[in-house]
C-alpha cells in the first residue's frame, strides 16, 4: 500500500476519496494532531477525525495560498 507523505497544516484543504453527503469532497484542516478537526467546504459541517482516517482517505491536499 503507498503512503501519502503529506504534511498537514491548519489551513490546507484535503480532497477525500468520497464525498460528503451535501455532496463536496473538501476539507479545510481547522485543528492537526491526533485528530484532525475539518470543516466541510460545502456547508461548513464541522467534524473530529482521526489521523489515520484523513490519511488513508486523503486523495488530494492543497496547501494554503
Amino acid at each position: 500500500m503507498m503512503k501519502n507523505n503529506y504534511t498537514y497544516e491548519v489551513g490546507d484543504v484535503v480532497t477525500m476519496k468520497k464525498p460528503h453527503p451535501c455532496g463536496s469532497k473538501e476539507w479545510e484542516i481547522l485543528r492537526v494532531g491526533a485528530d484532525f478537526r475539518l470543516k466541510c467546504m460545502g456547508c461548513g459541517h464541522q467534524i473530529m477525525i482521526a489521523r489515520k482516517l484523513v490519511e488513508k482517505n486523503t486523495k488530494d491536499l492543497k496547501k494554503k495560498a
